[in-house]
């Protein structure tokens, strides 16, 4: 929380301590409680409530997150009527009162929020709570298994789980889950990957004003890594000798680490601009004296994936794990993966086995694979036409956590009450 910042800003919430405004909010109210941990589950969460605020009108809805992030995002995104918190900070004493406040009927945990003394809570209260868009990495699965005397009652608990892939489910059972409340949905993340009609950012307008030619290729590092900046930029340099307007757009994972990128980019002799010393009132600049944007800001990765001719997955090159590629696949763009995916290798492999999206080993395979894309349109096209179809064919999975949700036994009765 230090070292992202605006923690000061409701942390009374992390402590079960709630406004008066927001008790008044939830008075006599049934509750729906969902958590996302951070920006992609709060993007979730986004999309579980467009669809159970239908079918449930009368329900209250309470999101919590536990990133100043998330909780910016959630602030875009929801309606006003839904309540947003942040998470208690997993002691007993500050979890009982948040569910004493809440008095939530069904609880909705996005992926693999294992907290004991919340999970504790829950079911000292029988309170039915699910598991959604559930993906256990091997690490973790290893860890849950090896304290599976502590862990196992927490999963056994659970009213129902939807899994991404079959082997997550297999797993969800063998550390504790009932088979039968255990289902296949597939990923969550398919679903809502437009762009959404209140546009937060005109792209091509600020692009403009920064003096990058009309119809420039636009290259995406998108949710970034340390060092993966500077391999970028200097990528972007050599390949500007063959595609003069190229311009780079930089979006660190994490916006606080600006400052220190700016600092990498500098010392390469790069000319770039922060998004966030960007106004209405500043001046245009000159045609070609800039070569690089760095997103200092949180929100908008997707309205420069729109732009974008080629679009690099960030935390595959220099770190492990991955970020998520399905956002600019839903907007056909040509996206190119480093080696290590892991935290999305079930929907990379989809992606490469159906050619499309391109991986690579090395800077210099970054740097041949984003060149010839530049080269071709054609291959452009097609690869994130490809990309587009995938996105279009594993959609669904919130549609099908709705329903597991709605058939929970006390959700059930709370359907029937409206």
């Amino acid at each position: 929380m230090r070292r992202r910042g605006g923690w000061r800003r409701g942390f009374g919430e992390r402590l079960g301590r709630y406004s008066t405004k927001f008790k008044q909010a939830i008075s006599n109210r049934d509750v729906i409680w969902l958590h996302a941990v951070s920006v992609g589950e709060a993007n979730i969460c986004v999309q579980l409530i467009k669809v159970l605020q239908p079918r449930l009108p009368n329900l209250k809805m309470v999101v919590s997150t536990t990133t100043s992030t998330a909780m910016s995002e959630l602030r875009k995104k929801l309606p006003a009527e839904v309540g947003r918190i942040y998470y208690p900070i997993d002691r007993r004493g500050f979890v009982r009162r948040a569910l004493a406040t809440i008095r939530p009927r069904a609880v909705v945990l996005v992926e693999a929020e294992i907290w004991p003394n919340f999970l504790w809570g829950l079911q000292a209260r029988r309170i039915p709570h699910f598991l959604v868009n559930t993906r256990i990495s091997g690490k973790s699965y290893r860890g849950y298994r090896r304290f599976r005397f502590l862990f196992g009652r927490f999963f056994a608990g659970f009213t129902g789980v939807g899994a991404q892939t079959e082997p997550d489910a297999k797993r969800m059972v063998e550390l504790g889950c009932n088979n039968e409340v255990v289902q296949v949905f597939g990923s969550c993340k398919f679903d809502g990957t437009g762009i959404s009609r209140d546009r937060l950012l005109d792209v091509p307008n600020l692009l403009q004003s920064l003096g990058v030619p009309v119809g420039a290729p636009l290259l995406v590092g998108g949710s970034t890594h340390n060092g993966e900046e500077e391999i970028l930029a200097r990528l972007a340099r050599r390949l500007r000798k063959k595609h003069s307007d190229l311009f780079l757009v930089l979006v660190p994972r994490h916006a606080e680490r600006g400052r220190e990128v700016g600092e990498a980019l500098a010392g390469l002799g790069v000319r770039f601009v922060y998004r966030n010393e960007i106004g209405g009132n500043t001046p245009p600049r000159e045609r070609g004296s800039l070569d690089c944007l760095l997103v200092n800001t949180t929100g908008e990765l997707k309205y420069f994936y729109e732009e974008a001719a080629v679009v690099f997955i960030g935390k595959s090159l220099t770190a492990q794990g991955g970020q998520n590629p399905i956002e600019p696949a839903g907007l056909a763009k040509a996206i190119v993966l480093g080696p290590h995916m892991g935290n999305f290798a079930e929907i990379t492999a989809k992606f490469l086995a159906q050619n499309a999206a391109i991986q690579v080993a090395d800077e210099a395979a970054l740097e041949s694979a984003i060149d010839d894309l530049l080269s071709d349109k054609a291959k452009r096209d097609a690869l994130g036409q490809a990309a587009q179809k995938v996105v279009q064919s594993n959609e669904g999975a919130v549609e099908r956590t709705v329903e597991m949700i709605l058939s929970g036994t006390e959700t059930a009765k709370m359907v029937q009450k409206y």
